[in-house]
């Protein structure tokens, strides 16, 4: 397939998958599986030097890990303006209070889903990637 259409695809998946999970990138993590097997299937096909196939397989990885977090970017940015708003309710916010204090764990959250959910994904479509390697070298 052509990358162009690929790209496509995975841009209108992750999207889809961002919208299941209501904002929450649950669904765009276990998404980095089949990406990971995916990215190592390709690239294995063309090329046959491992460091080459590795390094590929980090870019094409961080440009996945990129864009969901420019998608949680675009969600939870606007969301986290409640915090300069003196009398927002943060405990009826609707999420889960993982912290002691209500704004505490709306700071915490935001945190979660901006930075700490891509770096999920990252890993696991490194992980993936190099488990379906194993798997070929087994071959």
């Amino acid at each position: 397939m052509n990358k162009k259409i690929i790209i496509v695809v995975y841009v209108f998946l992750d999207l889809i998958f961002v919208g299941i999970g209501m904002g929450v990138p649950f669904f765009c993590i276990l998404f980095g599986l089949p990406v990971g097997w995916y990215l190592s299937k390709r690239l294995t096909l063309s090329k046959k030097d491992l460091g080459n196939i590795l390094n590929e397989i980090l870019k094409y990885a961080l440009y996945t890990s990129l864009f969901t977090f420019i998608l949680m970017l675009g969600v939870w940015v606007p969301v986290s303006t409640m915090l300069l708003d003196p009398g927002a309710d943060f405990a009826n916010f609707g999420i889960p209070m993982i912290l002691y204090d209500s704004k505490i764990s709306f700071i915490g959250w935001i945190f979660l889903m901006i930075f700490i959910s891509p770096f999920l994904q990252l890993l696991t479509t490194i992980f993936a990637s190099n488990v379906t390697l194993w798997r070929l070298s087994k071959k």
